[in-house]
């Protein structure tokens, strides 16, 4: 039998329910916010901290985020602005999570041609790489420092740990963990910032089309396959700028190519850098899966003044290119990231 409530007892619980912007309130003077997995914070998880932050603030709100495992998918939305999520130990704060494109999912309508010729019938679909990641950044004006972005997902396709969609993005002395497709730059003419960062993975590792600086960071090969994969527009000036990065692999591993073209315009540029043996002499590969020799005549892959066992320029690809002093010269930070940084 159904239970009626009158409605003055409804309209009564509702009135004294908390809303959403009644917490949001509650922290809108305060300039740090404190989250702890064993619940000495204010909040137990990233999200929570992150959904209590006002919209398009003009001053900045730190998240202090100590020591622990917080397993969650954070998606920091595109309402916010000048954040900085900050560890107390880069090793020791971790935001995790397992997705990969292969997990079934339940349908979310019919998207493609191919699901309408051959819909599955128990309802589901693969979850695909663009729904993996374990933070997704939207918002502009956004700094993390400290802490470790993990995707844990085992090796069953691809699996996102940071997704970043908007502009003026910073990441500094972080690690991200993760396999095939660790960090998807996904949004054209959006600046990104990396500095002190540790990153890792198996293919295609840092991929997508946004514009993005890499300063002193180490980049690791778990397996013999490609870095990057850039999809950068054609009107698009810079892609990927690799200055004063250190390339490793795991034992084992010699045969890493610095790059391939996911889109005919591929900007990566590694200069200053200390490339380990495992990167092959030919330096770069035209995405032998579905070659299209015109690419060569459009990508844009360059180096400079590189040093190790696979600094090798002479034995580069021909469509690659060597900069000259004269033409280095106009790669900075300021120029890149079009005067932010």
């Amino acid at each position: 039998m159904r239970t009626k409530f009158p409605i003055a007892v409804l309209l009564a619980l509702f009135i004294l329910l908390p809303s959403t912007s009644d917490a949001r309130g509650k922290y809108d003077n305060t300039d740090t916010l404190v989250v702890a997995r064993d619940g000495s914070g204010e909040f137990r998880t990233v999200s929570e901290a992150v959904e209590v932050c006002r919209a398009f603030m003009e001053y900045t709100k730190v998240i202090y985020v100590k020591k622990g495992i917080y397993k969650e998918k954070l998606v920091v939305p595109s309402w916010l602005t000048n954040i900085e999520i900050i560890g107390e130990d880069r090793d020791e704060t971790i935001i995790t999570f397992d997705d990969h494109a292969n997990v079934k999912i339940p349908k979310i309508g019919l998207e493609s041609t191919q699901q309408l010729q051959d819909p599955n019938k128990d309802g589901l679909q693969t979850m695909g790489t663009f729904r993996t990641y374990t933070v997704k950044v939207e918002g502009c004006h956004i700094t993390f420092r400290n802490l470790t972005i993990e995707n844990q997902a085992p090796r069953k396709g691809q699996a996102v740990a940071l997704h970043t969609e908007g502009d003026c993005l910073r990441f500094v002395n972080c690690r991200f963990l993760g396999n095939q497709d660790t960090i998807y730059t996904g949004m054209a003419n959006t600046r990104l910032y990396f500095e002190d960062c540790y990153i890792e993975g198996t293919t295609d590792f840092i991929f997508g089309p946004s514009t993005a600086w890499f300063e002193g960071c180490t980049i690791h090969s778990k397996i013999n396959s490609y870095i990057t994969a850039a999809s950068t527009p054609k009107d698009v000036k810079y892609g990927y700028v690799f200055n004063n990065c250190t390339l490793t692999a795991a034992e084992g591993v010699d045969k890493v190519f610095l790059g391939r073209p996911w889109r005919a315009y591929a900007y990566t540029l590694f200069m200053n850098c200390d490339l380990g043996k495992h990167i092959v002499p030919e330096g770069w590969q035209n995405w032998k899966d579905y070659h299209d020799p015109a690419q060569e005549g459009t990508v844009r892959y360059q180096e400079y003044n590189n040093r190790g066992e696979g600094a090798k320029p002479q034995q580069r690809v021909a469509w690659s290119k060597q900069l000259s002093k004269k033409e280095i010269k106009e790669i900075t930070i300021e120029n890149v990231l079009n005067g932010w940084k």
